[in-house]
């Protein structure tokens, strides 16, 4: 038995590697922060060969750490940010422009003209997907209508279009391989996840050629070999899933009804339904969560754009904190915000209220209001936005939620997980293991190479948790709901 599974986890604002054991424990991990690029209000690109060089550099880089070698690894597991796209010349695997970052606004005005049109429910029934500048379709749409020349390499099929796994399979395999997982496709709203495959109504649509688009396979399978050129060994690419999919399958959500809530660059609560997709018309995406062999599970999505990412601006815009890590120091240093409230719709908001043209705001200022203040409302806003989603989803499922699992990085915040607990009156679990989202990628690969036979012989890893309990009443909860979703209204439909 090999020792390692290693995990490629390709985010938004970082690329990592983290080695797994065969019982889900952390070997060793590297993560490397890549350039953000903001060339207009509202735009989000990354360079796609930043993406490429930090996330091969920090995979060598993990094993050297441990004086690991390549024969020790059993496969490769792929987790990535998902709707950002990248399109490259099939011939010389040069990207035509930067990538388009799933947090992106510039479609917005594409979409709404689509709505004006009527399309928007006709869309959502085929994709289980909101009409929203999020998603890929309109990025690869912008990017035919506006590189020069793009569309009519398009047309020619001398250009790739991917997410960012297919991006790291294809220059992984020394491309070779273009290749998806359903979990993936099922965001670009070019997919139907009822027939499972590209749909042409929609190609048509969109102005997308099918030439462009990657082969589909389920998240657990064998979707080539790393080039020995390129990574050093031959070494099965064995699972593939988005981040948030992956997530689920990390913290081992296998039941109808199990949800987590991942704090990422954004925040995204995903719900198993199982095996049949379980629409609805009010604001929650249907989307795949995986495919094992030939059973296709769904899951039902609330999406929050930023949470992580307003730390950030705490630590790179504002710089009124040195590191991430500092936000719960600084945080604690007072009893409550304040009065503030931090509406962080950077690019827009996501569930409920998908409204692109809302601009971030701080309100309920004060002279008494200090920088712990806002750091503290800040940190606040994460829970205030998972409260909104899961209030939309219990109104949509009329289940009870009774408990949420939490991973990502700002999971690791004590006193986020408090408030969190506290805004829902729920008990919050953490895992030992707060990666799960490349644990995900992990597993899903262990299924394909034989490291795992099951499910049941992947929840034999799940970690013990951390349980965060309410301290507060319902009428402190309600209070301090009702002030957030005033300040959400004032940001709304700011930028138009």
């Amino acid at each position: 038995m090999k020792k390692y599974i290693m995990a490629l986890d390709q985010g938004t604002t970082s690329s990592r590697c983290i080695l797994f054991t065969r019982d889900g424990k952390i070997a060793s991990a590297v993560s490397r922060e890549f350039p953000q690029i903001f060339p207009n209000d509202g735009w989000v690109e990354h360079d796609p060969l930043s993406i490429w060089s930090t996330q091969i550099s920090v995979a060598c880089e993990a094993l050297l750490k441990i004086g690991g070698n390549w024969k020790e690894v059993s496969g490769i597991g792929i987790t990535n940010q998902r709707e950002t796209v990248i399109v490259w010349d099939r011939k010389t695997g040069d990207p035509v422009c930067n990538a388009i970052v799933w947090q992106c606004r510039r479609t917005a005005e594409l979409c709404e003209q689509l709505r004006k049109d009527g399309l928007e429910d006709h869309i959502k029934e085929k994709t289980g997907l909101l009409l929203d500048p999020y998603f890929s379709a309109s990025k690869v749409k912008w990017i035919l209508d506006n590189v020069p020349g793009a569309r009519e390499k398009a047309e020619r099929g001398e250009l790739c279009f991917g997410t960012v796994d297919s991006w790291l399979i294809w220059k992984l395999t020394g491309g070779k391989i273009h290749a998806t997982d359903l979990s993936n496709a099922s965001r670009t709203m070019l997919f139907n996840i009822k027939t499972l495959d590209w749909d042409d109504e929609l190609l048509h649509l969109f102005g997308v050629p099918r030439s462009m688009l990657p082969q589909v396979l389920p998240s657990s399978s064998i979707f080539g070999y790393s080039d020995p050129e390129v990574l050093g060994a031959s070494l099965p690419i064995g699972g593939v899933a988005g981040d948030q999919q992956a997530a689920l399958f990390g913290q081992c959500c296998f039941g109808d009804g199990e949800l987590k809530n991942t704090y990422g660059t954004g925040g995204f609560l995903l719900m198993n339904t199982g095996e049949k997709p379980y629409m609805t018309t009010n604001g929650l995406i249907t989307t795949v969560a995986w495919g094992i062999k030939d059973k296709v599970t769904y899951a039902l999505e609330g999406s929050v754009f930023v949470c992580g990412a307003a730390i950030q601006w705490l630590r790179d815009g504002l710089k009124i904190i040195e590191s991430s890590a500092d936000s719960e120091y600084y945080a604690s240093k007072v009893g409550d915000s304040g009065g503030v409230y931090v509406v962080p719709a950077f690019q827009g908001l996501g569930a409920p209220w998908w409204d692109p043209y809302a601009r971030g705001m701080i309100i309920g200022i004060t002279r008494a209001t200090t920088k712990n203040h806002i750091i503290r409302a800040t940190l606040e806003s994460m829970g205030y936005q998972t409260a909104d989603v899961i209030d939309l989803m219990e109104r949509s499922t009329d289940m009870k939620v009774k408990a949420l699992r939490v991973d990502g990085g700002a999971s690791a915040n004590n006193l986020l997980l408090s408030f969190q607990s506290d805004i829902l009156s729920i008990p919050i679990e953490r895992p030992s293991c707060i990666e799960t989202t490349a644990l995900g990628a992990a597993y899903l690969c262990g299924l394909s190479v034989g490291t795992y036979s099951s499910l049941e012989e992947i929840r034999k890893n799940a970690s013990q948790t951390d349980v965060f309990s309410p301290s507060k009443d319902e009428k402190w909860r309600k209070e301090r709901i009702k002030e957030w979703r005033k300040a959400v209204s004032r940001s709304l439909v700011w930028k138009e």
